[in-house]
């Protein structure tokens, strides 16, 4: 039996809002029409600093008052969770995926977002990386979360997804509760491995945990559309 096919598109290190406006685009085509694929594997590196809040908020007016001041954007997002940083040094990966070829419903993909995470942390030598049970989504080490994970889906089509901290400034973190979790902490892949850990040297070992976890295949194009 043939694996559903997933397009790879990797944007390298571009501004959050062209990652949101070919997600956006991706969402338009999969609901008005499934097509071959099962959907889009979106991946880029954030330009600048943004924060971001979920549909349940997180952040003040004064909050984001605050946040512009230290000259980062502020953007509320239609995906689960509260607030929590995007920048340089983090692997945001934003799955656009029709779940019904794909045989997962919403809780099966979160799960397997989490799953994708633990399995890359593994290979690269941290065997203790784990999904913790809500109100601790994404995935920790220890008492530190070093992957964050929010989602959205409408008609079986998913968006948004996960960002994980491979060599993150973690000081961007200091300035809001991360996900609302109070008395806990953050970290990365270069922190836990006590060497610089760049977003390119991750996305292979990332891919190969995401064929495994989806059981699909994917397939490369030269330019986003």
């Amino acid at each position: 039996m043939l694996q559903p096919a997933v397009r790879l598109v990797w944007l390298s290190q571009v501004p959050y809002a062209e990652l949101l406006a070919l997600q956006q685009r991706w969402l338009l085509r999969l609901q008005a029409e499934p097509g071959p694929e099962a959907g889009a594997l979106l991946l880029c590196e954030p330009a600048g600093p943004v924060y971001t809040t979920g549909l349940r908020g997180g952040l003040t007016s004064e909050d984001t008052a605050r946040l512009r001041a230290l000259g980062a954007e502020v953007l509320p997002l239609g995906r689960g969770g509260l607030a929590t940083f995007h920048g340089p040094g983090q692997l945001l990966c934003h799955p656009v995926l029709d779940l019904r070829p794909l045989g997962l419903r919403l809780r099966a993909h979160v799960a397997a977002l989490e799953a994708c995470a633990v399995r890359l942390c593994e290979l690269l030598g941290l065997p203790g990386a784990r999904a913790r049970p809500p109100p601790y989504t994404g995935v920790w080490l220890g008492e530190r979360k070093i992957c964050a994970i929010g989602v959205r889906c409408g008609r079986h089509v998913t968006s948004h997804g996960l960002a994980l901290n491979c060599s993150t400034d973690l000081t961007w973190f200091e300035h809001i509760v991360p996900c609302g979790l109070v008395g806990t902490g953050v970290t990365s892949l270069s922190e836990e491995l006590q060497r610089h850990v760049t977003v390119d040297e991750v996305i292979p070992r990332f891919l190969e945990a995401f064929k495994e976890t989806y059981k699909c295949t994917l397939t490369s194009e030269d330019s986003p559309s």
